[in-house]
């Protein structure tokens, strides 16, 4: 029985691997997207994926000759983030790693919004929810109501969101540090912007709706 869980663990043994199932965890993916996505070779991305594979985390379709991978279900994602949370709490390395990462100059000036506060102001239309992760993320999975707002293209979109009203963006999850980036960049333009708490992968693993296509 060990052995076998020990499968498990050795697959998610890689921070390669823990990166695929982050963006797996926003939704399907080609194996060429992940790996532009998490900047590898093709071949590197798939031999990581068949790793997944093998213990059963990730599954996939093929579609002509394209092959695209998912998480295998929702209980992968809930695994993913149970792990993270855990070495943050538990681990020094990995808390002033990530606080290194995430803590930019700044930062505590970025508002943050709560998931709990989130659904009633999107219900009630009081705010403009940008979700700045790519296209392709935002396609796979989104929260119902968010408009698409990569952040490469967030500078040009500027003037037209000045006249929107208060904006909440997020991104990946409780790791990813768009969002932050996205809310000081639209400070800068002087436009009023806020943070959802987490992100995507917590929005997913706390079994809240989730809306597909690129609208």
């Amino acid at each position: 029985m060990f052995e076998e869980l020990a499968v498990v663990g050795k697959a998610f043994g890689s921070a390669k691997r823990l990166e695929l199932v982050e963006l797996l965890a926003q939704g399907e993916r080609t194996v060429e997207a992940l790996a532009r996505a998490a900047d590898m070779g093709v071949s590197t991305a798939s031999a990581h994926l068949q790793v997944l594979k093998l213990a059963n985390l990730v599954q996939t379709r093929r579609e002509g000759t394209k092959v695209h991978y998912r998480l295998a279900g929702d209980d992968v994602a809930h695994l993913y983030a149970a792990m993270r949370t855990v070495a943050r709490e538990r681990s020094a390395d990995v808390s002033h790693a990530l606080d290194a990462y995430l803590n930019l100059p700044g930062t505590e000036e970025v508002g943050v919004v709560t998931r709990s506060e989130l659904e009633p102001l999107l219900a009630s239309g009081e705010i403009t929810l940008l979700d700045v992760r790519p296209p392709e993320e935002f396609s796979a999975g989104h929260i119902p109501g968010a408009r698409s707002a990569p952040l490469g293209a967030l500078a040009g979109d500027a003037d037209a969101l000045r006249a929107a009203r208060p904006i909440v963006a997020y991104c990946r999850g409780s790791f990813c540090v768009m969002a932050h980036d996205a809310v000081r960049l639209l400070g800068a333009a002087g436009i009023e912007a806020r943070r959802l708490e987490d992100g995507m992968l917590e929005w997913r693993t706390a079994g809240l709706p989730v809306a597909v296509g690129a609208s």
